[in-house]
Order: structure tokens, then sequence, then C-alpha cells
């Protein structure tokens, strides 16, 4: 460490400056000199040293001032800085500590003890990178692990937990505010077919495949996620049920034209059939409402003979919802 480490020496005093630059550099450090504030500075951004020396009695402008401006800057702050000074009174160490210097260490000194203060200052530097790197790593790992439990590893979309929690949301949102919020039910017609024919791996590419096509159709705003199995869900927000058919359109039409890999050579076409139910609706009272209507609006797509978008309605169920 000490071998490698530069050391920035502030000092005012030529031949002080001479001599500590002598006694660091028997000791293996790299040192650079500057005998203004302003010129140091200069160099504090130009070499990015691993320690800054600090004489508080400069030409030009104060070491505290020197020692405040490394340290507020974010490029420059994690410099140690070890503040010189013939001074030994205690409201001067104290002025250079609150200002953010490492240490403080008056004159005259000797040899072993700035080293020993040099050395101390590169050692918590040290343990403070690593702790920041830890530290990003683990900010990292958090991102990574939170991003996978909103994941559906399959097809890279939203799972269907955080549809639901979105859901949830977006569905209080717009019975508080009474905007438009419409839900989309995608399922992939006879996928079960295309297991059974071609194998799984190539269903597991159609999936991937399909997944793509839908969430380039859609806002940032909306939310797209694989609801389970071959069944896709779709959340809009503000959004009436005449704009979501549109998707819905645009979804059908890129489907019907995409060439899906896996099938390529095998006189085999992938439709998609779509229902979508939105609010407002005065038979829709809850979130769990509002999915069994777009559940039913797939289930009649599918009646109707698939690759086709319906519209459901509350009072169009069979059935009173609880």
């Amino acid at each position: 460490m000490a071998a490698k480490a530069k050391i920035l020496l502030i000092e005012d005093n030529l031949p002080q400056s001479r001599q500590i630059k002598r006694m660091l550099e028997k000791t293996g450090y790299q040192v650079f000199c500057a005998d203004k504030g302003i010129t140091g500075l200069k160099m504090v951004t130009t070499l990015n040293p691993d320690v800054v020396i600090l004489d508080v009695v400069l030409p030009d402008i104060s070491g505290h001032e020197v020692c405040r401006w490394i340290k507020v800057r974010d490029d420059t702050k994690g410099i140690p800085v070890i503040m010189l000074t013939v001074k030994s009174k205690l409201k001067e160490k104290v002025a250079g500590l609150q200002i953010g210097a490492d240490d403080y260490l008056p004159k005259p000194f000797k040899e072993s003890e700035l080293n020993a203060r040099i050395y101390a200052s590169l050692r918590t530097k040290e343990f403070q990178e690593e702790l920041k790197k830890k530290n990003t790593q683990l900010e990292e790992l958090l991102q990574k692990v939170e991003i996978m439990a909103i994941t559906d590893p399959g097809t890279g979309l939203f799972n269907r937990r955080r549809f639901q929690e979105v859901f949830q949301k977006e569905f209080a949102r717009s019975k508080r505010y009474e905007e438009a919020l419409t839900v989309m039910m995608i399922d992939i017609d006879h996928f079960k077919t295309i297991n059974d024919t071609f194998g799984h791996q190539v269903g597991d590419q159609v999936l991937a495949d399909v997944a793509k096509v839908i969430s380039s159709q859609f806002r940032e705003v909306d939310t797209v996620a694989r609801y389970g199995g071959e069944e896709f869900a779709v959340l809009l927000p503000q959004s009436s049920k005449a704009d979501a058919a549109m998707a819905a359109a645009r979804t059908l039409e890129g489907i019907a034209g995409h060439p899906f890999e896996g099938l390529k050579g095998r006189n085999r076409k992938i439709t998609v059939s779509i229902g979508i139910a939105g609010l407002p609706d005065p038979m829709l009272n809850t979130k769990d409402q509002l999915i069994q209507c777009a559940d039913a609006a797939l289930y009649k797509a599918k009646q109707n003979g698939r690759n086709r978008v319906e519209l459901g309605e509350g009072k169009d169920l069979p059935t009173p919802l609880s």
C-alpha cells in the first residue's frame, strides 16, 4: 500500500516542504508538492491523491478553506486530509476536525509520527472503499432479488404477484378519482396442442415470443404480466375499453404476423384470444369482479372462434358477483 500511495503535500515553507518530501519518499510514497492553496486544489482534482497533507497557514487562502473545499466535493471528499500547523491550541484542532479533516498533526513532529498518521489514514480509506464496494454489491444483489421476486423467468414479464399488487393500487385510484381502468386477459389458442406436437422447448419459445409481441403493443404506464400457464394479463390505467380494444387489435395483428422461430417450416400459425373489461361499470365494485368480467369475455372469444377480441360488461355475467 505504501509504495503505491500518492501523497499531495500543500506547504508554503519550501525548506520544510523539501524535508517532508524527502522523508516520505524514503518511506516509499510518491510525493507531489504545492506551495499555495489554489495550486493545491487544482492538483487534488488532477492527481486524485491517496492522502493530502495540508498546512493550515498558506499565503493565499487558509488551509481550513482548502480542506472544506476538498470535503464538499463528491469526487474528492473521500480523500483523507492530515492538517499541519505550528499552533497546538485545542480550538485550532477542533476547527480543523469540524470542517472534515481526518487528522491533525502539530509541528514539529517526528518522522515516525507522520508515517503512522499517513498509514492510519490510508488504512481507513481502504476500509471505507471496501465498505462502499460491498454496499454497492449488496444494493445490486437486493435489486436482483427484488426483480426476481416480481418477474416471470420464462417470459421476462411481470409475474401474477406483481400484477395483483399494481392492480390493487390502480383499482383503488380508479374508484377514488372516478378514472377509467381497463383489464385485458389474453390466452394463446390451442397451446396444449403446440406443446404436445412440438415439445415443451418449442412451447416455451412460443410463450417468450408472444410475451415480447404483447409487451411491444402497450405503454410504459401499462402493466403486462404472465398471469399463469399460457395466459397473460394487461392493466391499462386511464384507458377506456375502446382504447384497449384498439391495442388488442394491434396485438392480434402483431402475433399473427410474427415469425415464430421454433415453428419455422412447420405450417403452424399462432393466434390469441382476448377478453376486455373496464371501469366505470356500475356492476363491477371490486377488482375480483373486474377480473372475472375480463375472464368471461375471454371465454366468449374462445367460444366465438378464437383469434378475436370480446368486450365484457358486468351486467352480462351469468350469476351475481359477491
